[in-house]
């Protein structure tokens, strides 16, 4: 007789692994006790509803939604069968995203699409457990509270590097107050850029890091050594997640601010020129930044052995400056102080002019 589990779905697994997705949820719902998005779960049920009163919200208050995903940056977990770390990844690409218009990231959804949850009697519970794991502790990093998800299994839909594989995406739900969005307007010349670290990759430009990587080590590069750790652990590393630290400066959605923040560029795909450059068309202004952070380990040796220009490296990469806020003279070190409370180095990288454009 045939089952659904013959066809690569097994509802058993999948029932366990919500389950074990909604125990780290529950763990979350802590985040936002207190504040905008706290959440009531009438029942205690992985499938039951949860849901938020906003019944109370102030004139003036905004409401907005992002999506985004961890991309292929996961075919790194799947090298080292190590997905603890994947969730910061996630959340960085949503929750850092709200706080370039001036929001505050509230709530988080995701879906998980998997190949499979077991094959041939072997169960992946232990990588779901592990998944759990960074979602929890992401989620208190970003001060987010994990409402709803998905789990699908979709067979050779999903491929990847070894067993486990996924896709893995989230939607966000973000507040703001109406007169706290950032528009460009608030950006004055000689204002300063202070730049907040990222020691890794993020979740950008893993297709060009791939390539660089198999064309000069073979497709076992993460195995191969730089500094003591291996590559495969380097490119590994989790996205810092700067939103917390950030509506601490601005005050998010309902606290006081401490630190006249004027505007936020998140350096993910196309670099600063792209991400800063957008902010800064806005404003028709431009900045000189010549103090930035350095780019990681790996970033560096990948630029070196692939021959990988410099713009372009800028265009694909970080560079080792996650996000940069820009702030009134004389906030500078606020904002850094403010950092350095969420484990965050930051430092002054430059200043804004008034040519238009962007000088590194």
């Amino acid at each position: 007789m045939t089952t659904y589990a013959d066809s690569g779905v097994n509802i058993e697994l999948g029932d366990d692994a919500s389950k074990v997705m909604y125990e780290a949820a529950k763990l979350t719902w802590e985040n936002r006790k207190g504040r905008i998005g706290e959440v009531v779960a009438p029942k205690d049920d992985f499938s039951g509803v949860r849901v938020i009163d906003v019944s109370q919200l102030p004139a003036g208050s905004v409401m907005c939604m992002g999506f985004d995903g961890v991309g292929t940056k996961v075919e790194l977990a799947e090298r080292l069968e190590k997905h603890d770390t994947v969730a910061f990844d996630l959340f960085a690409m949503v929750c850092d995203d709200a706080v370039v218009y001036g929001g505050e990231a509230v709530l988080i959804g995701s879906i998980l699409d998997v190949n499979s949850l077991g094959k041939e009697g072997a169960s992946y519970l232990n990588f779901m457990k592990q998944l759990a794991t960074g979602y929890v502790t992401a989620a208190k990093a970003a001060r987010v509270a994990v409402i709803n998800g998905e789990i699908a299994e979709l067979g050779a839909r999903i491929s990847g590097y070894g067993a486990f594989n996924y896709n893995w995406g989230s939607a966000a739900i973000w507040f703001a107050k109406k007169d706290r969005l950032f528009t460009g307007a608030e950006i004055k010349v000689g204002d300063k850029v202070v730049t907040l670290r990222e020691k890794g990759f993020r979740s950008n430009g893993f297709s060009l890091l791939r390539k660089v990587m198999k064309d000069n080590y073979g497709e076992q590069w993460h195995a191969e050594k730089l500094d003591g750790k291996s590559m495969g652990e380097l490119a590994l590393e989790p996205s810092q997640l700067y939103c917390a630290a950030v509506c601490d400066m601005f005050g998010g959605f309902a606290d006081e601010k401490q630190c006249e923040v004027h505007g936020v560029a998140h350096i993910t795909g196309g670099g600063i020129v792209g991400k800063l450059g957008r902010v800064l068309k806005r404003a028709g202004l431009g900045a000189k930044l010549p103090t930035l952070f350095e780019p990681c380990a790996l970033m560096q040796h990948a630029i070196k052995i692939g021959n990988v220009a410099r713009d372009e490296a800028y265009r694909s990469w970080n560079m080792g400056n996650g996000m940069v806020v820009i702030v009134a003279p004389g906030e500078e070190q606020k904002a850094i102080a403010i950092a350095a409370q969420h484990g965050i180095e930051a430092k002054v990288c430059g200043e804004i002019v008034k040519e238009p454009g962007i000088v590194l």
